[in-house]
C-alpha cells in the first residue's frame, strides 16, 4: 500500500528497462544456444578427426557458456523482481545490527508497565504498535487513519502492511540516532505479522509473553479506562479483544516457544516481582545484567 504511488511513477520506466534487458536476454540465450549447437557439432567432428583434447577443451568452453549464461539470467530475474516489489533478499537489519525483542499478552496484562521500566535502566527502546497506529490515526491527513480507527473499535488486527511500515520506520529513525535495542510491544499478534517481521525488518532475540487471569486483566483495563481517553477501553472492545487475542496470538506464542525463543512470565503479582523475571530473562537470552 505505501508503495503504490511509488510504484505507479516508476512503472513506464521500469517496463521500458524490462522489455529491453528481456530482449537482450532472449538474444543471449538465444546466441548459447547456436553456440553450444556448433560447438557440440565440432565435437563429434573433432571426434570423428580424431584430436581428443581439441574437443575436450571445446567441451568445457561450451559448458562454461552454458553456466554463465544461466547465472546471468538468474540474476538478471532476480534484479528485476527486486526492482519491481522494492524489497532486497533478507531483513533490513541483521542481529550485529539490532536486538528485537517482541513483548506479548493480553489487553491489561502489564506489558507497557514492564516496558517502561526496562527502557529506564537498560536503554532500550520502547515500540508499542497500538500506540503507532493510533498516532498514525490522529495524524492530520493520513490515508489510513479511518480505517485504523474501525479496526480498533472493532478489536481487529490491522492490516499488516500498515503496521509493518509503521515499525520499519521507527526502527530506522531510532537506530540512525544510534539505539539499537528495541521492544516492540503488542506485534506479532498474528503468524503472518511474525514472518514477515522476520523476514523483511530483523529477526528478534526472543519474546517476552505476559501470562494474566482474564478477570485481572478487564478490572485493569476498566481501572485505566478511567483516565486513559482510549475509545478501546471498555467491556465491550475487551471482550472482541480477548476473542482476537486467544484466536490469532496463541499460535504465535505457540510457534516461537517450540523455537525456544520464548519466555512466559506470570504478571499476577506485585509489579516488581513480574520485573524481576523479566531482568531474568535478559540476562539469559541477551546477556544483559
Amino acid at each position: 500500500m505505501f508503495l503504490l504511488k511509488a510504484s505507479q511513477k516508476s512503472a513506464t520506466p521500469i517496463a521500458s528497462r524490462l522489455l529491453l534487458s528481456k530482449t537482450s536476454a532472449t538474444r543471449g540465450l538465444a546466441s548459447l544456444k547456436t553456440s553450444s549447437i556448433y560447438n557440440a557439432k565440432r565435437f563429434y567432428s573433432d571426434s570423428t578427426n580424431s584430436q581428443p583434447k581439441k574437443s575436450n577443451n571445446t567441451m568445457y568452453l561450451a559448458a562454461g557458456a552454458i553456466a554463465l549464461g544461466a547465472i546471468g539470467y538468474y540474476t538478471y530475474t532476480k534484479s528485476t523482481k527486486e526492482e519491481l516489489t522494492g524489497n532486497k533478499a533478507g531483513p533490513v537489519f541483521n542481529n550485529s545490527e539490532v536486538s528485537v525483542v517482541f513483548v506479548l499478552g493480553g489487553p491489561g496484562s502489564g506489558k507497557g508497565t514492564q516496558c517502561s521500566k526496562l527502557v529506564k535502566e537498560y536503554d532500550f527502546v520502547h515500540l508499542s504498535a497500538g500506540d503507532l497506529l493510533r498516532a498514525e490515526q490522529a495524524r492530520p491527513n493520513s490515508e489510513f487513519g479511518e480505517l485504523i480507527a474501525k479496526y480498533i473499535r472493532e478489536g481487529l488486527i490491522v492490516p499488516q502492511e500498515i503496521t509493518l511500515k509503521l515499525l520499519e520506520n521507527a526502527i530506522k529513525e531510532n537506530y540512525g540516532k544510534g539505539s539499537t535495542r528495541f521492544l516492540i510491544d503488542g506485534f506479532p499478534r498474528k503468524m503472518d505479522q511474525a514472518l514477515s517481521f522476520e523476514e523483511q525488518i530483523a529477526t528478534s532475540a526472543f519474546t517476552l509473553f505476559f501470562e494474566c487471569p482474564e478477570q485481572v486483566m478487564i478490572e485493569r483495563i476498566i481501572n485505566r479506562g478511567k483516565t486513559s481517553g482510549r475509545t478501546d477501553d471498555n467491556v465491550e472492545s475487551l471482550k472482541k479483544r480477548f476473542k482476537t487475542f486467544y484466536e490469532t496470538s496463541m499460535p504465535v506464542v505457540d510457534y516461537f516457544d517450540k523455537q525456544g525463543k520464548m519466555v512466559k512470565l506470570s504478571c499476577n503479582k506485585p509489579v516488581d516481582e513480574v520485573y524481576a523475571s523479566v531482568k531474568g530473562a535478559l540476562s539469559e537470552k541477551l546477556n544483559i545484567n
